[in-house]
């Protein structure tokens, strides 16, 4: 009888699946980053998936074939789907060249002696407003990303809003990251609305759709506000779709790298 239970024991235990407390999102991160680069036609040639601590810097994407992944980022991801969201972003940063585009200024600038004007500026406003543009841009690269390597795309919000929300966002009853998730749910919406039916099963995201849903009904009681949206998501998914399509076309690198490319060899 003892024999029994222990075999029962055994074979409920390889059929339930690992707990949050039990994944090690660290170790899941090479394997879930050659998924989403296999999935989507990506080569996977020499690349390598490194965790680090502190600021993740892949500007040298290009000669070290290096993705590096934060480790703080990786703390809020509890299984595959939400490593898939932290890992598809900086991928989504890489294909769309951000990094390389403050490089490609600062050589021109280097090599013509000229004050090049961006869009920028240096003050802390300014600083932080790209920075959200640009992980807003990466997180829908992130999304077209997870969906051809199947997974949920809804994981990018869970990830985002299990973070501390600022002091701004809170006083306003706004989920952590409120603007990049919102970003997410509307672009999916519109993609993927089939992903946006079946939903993503944690108090985080149903949290999260408290929020979300007072949000839409608001701009779909608005017809200019809800017709703006809807060409918002239009154009983003066109760029998006461009944008990962001429990647895979100069084999594996965004136009800010074919640039930077170009006048460096100059």
């Amino acid at each position: 009888m003892k024999k029994v239970l222990v075999s029962l024991f055994m074979a409920v235990a390889m059929v339930l699946p690992v707990s949050a407390a039990d994944y090690n999102a660290s170790n899941r991160v090479q394997e879930v980053g050659q998924n989403l680069l296999t999935k989507n036609g990506i080569t996977t040639a020499n690349v390598k998936f490194t965790v680090v601590s502190g600021a993740v810097d892949n500007s040298n994407y290009q000669t070290d074939k290096v993705v590096n992944i934060s480790s703080s980022e990786l703390s809020y991801a509890g299984n595959d789907n939400e490593v898939a969201a932290v890992v598809a972003n900086e991928l989504g940063h890489i294909i769309c060249g951000h990094s390389t585009r403050s490089r490609f200024v600062e050589l021109l600038q280097a090599q013509t002696g000229a004050n090049v004007t961006t869009n920028e500026t240096v003050s802390t406003f300014a600083a932080n407003y790209k920075a959200t543009k640009e992980d807003k841009e990466a997180d829908i690269m992130a999304t077209e990303l997870m969906v051809n390597a199947g997974y949920n795309p809804l994981a990018l919000i869970v990830v985002n809003t299990k973070q501390t929300g600022t002091y701004w966002e809170t006083l306003q009853g706004k989920p952590a990251n409120a603007e990049r998730a919102m970003n997410v749910y509307n672009y999916v919406a519109y993609a993927f609305p089939a992903k946006v039916k079946a939903g993503y099963g944690c108090n985080e995201y149903r949290n999260f759709l408290t929020y979300a849903n007072n949000v839409v009904a608001d701009r779909q009681a608005n017809k200019k506000q809800d017709a703006k949206n809807t060409k918002a998501q239009a154009k983003a998914k066109k760029n998006s779709t461009s944008t990962l399509s001429k990647f895979k076309t100069r084999g594996g690198m965004s136009g800010w790298d074919a640039a930077y490319s170009i006048l460096n060899a100059q």
